[in-house]
């Protein structure tokens, strides 16, 4: 993967959850220079730093570096049902798993 491809894709990322770059920099300890750097391509992303986004972000290090593929929308919808669910209260919880029975009785009546 080239660093354009990550960048572009930490940057999807970073705006699918919400935060600003500066919220990121500071998450991951570095300027938000660099952040923009590293969403236009121009720099390198350090282990550590992956790491440290990949945590940010509620996604597995290799959801950053796979290549798009045919289950990649799968995969993105998965995450973000699993950045719901972690960031959900009990009651908000419990409403996704009704919510969602609804709509897999629905399509199996």
């Amino acid at each position: 993967m080239n660093r354009k491809t990550l960048g572009k894709r930490i940057r999807e990322e970073r705006l699918r959850i919400g935060l600003t770059q500066e919220q990121i920099a500071e998450y991951i300890d570095v300027s938000t220079t660099y952040i923009g750097f590293i969403e236009r391509g121009e720099r390198s992303v350090t282990l550590e730093k992956l790491i440290l986004l990949a945590e940010c972000f509620h996604v597995s290090i290799d959801s950053l570096l796979r290549e798009v593929s045919e289950n990649a929308y799968d995969q993105k919808l998965f995450e973000e049902l699993n950045f719901l669910w972690d960031t959900a209260s009990a009651e908000d919880r419990n409403l996704i798993v009704s919510v969602s029975r609804v709509i897999v009785n629905r399509h199996n009546a």
